[in-house]
């Protein structure tokens, strides 16, 4: 489920990343700053397994499981977990917040029906190993027409 899930979400998402940088709106990934060193890659892996982590823990698990303690309705529940997604990736320009609070609204409707958070940890860490590593791994001419 956690592979389907970045597919899901991360195919349209490199789309809209493209569609950003075509229009100004996005801003370049440049994730490692790291040396060109053997460990570089360990780095990113781990970065990306931590964040998909403390993001699905923080705003699906534990928001969403305080807001319903305070009984409030699904919908809010959901759309509350998905626009704060949104609103803390607004540093990558609007269409990337947007594409977030997407995510999260899928994100935040299957952690309602299945009470797992495992599948949304294992595709927020996979979509953010490609974001992470793609760009030192992909051929140039993928780069180029991603305008990374």
């Amino acid at each position: 489920m956690g592979a389907g899930l970045a597919a899901l979400i991360g195919i349209p998402g490199i789309g809209l990343y493209a569609l950003g940088r075509a229009i100004g709106q996005t801003v370049r990934v440049d994730t490692s700053g790291l040396p060109d060193q053997w460990w570089a890659a360990a780095i990113l892996l781990t970065a990306a397994a931590s964040w998909g982590i403390l993001e699905e823990v923080l705003v699906v698990g534990y928001l969403m499981t305080r807001l319903r303690d305070l009984r409030w309705s699904l919908p809010a529940i959901i759309i509350t977990s998905a626009l704060l997604r949104g609103a803390y990736h607004l540093y990558q320009g609007w269409p990337m917040a947007l594409g977030n609070v997407v995510m999260g609204l899928v994100f935040a409707w299957a952690y309602h029906r299945t009470g797992r958070l495992l599948p949304m940890i294992a595709a927020h860490s996979l979509m953010d190993v490609v974001a992470f590593v793609g760009p030192e791994v992909a051929p140039q001419s993928v780069l180029d027409w991603l305008n990374v």
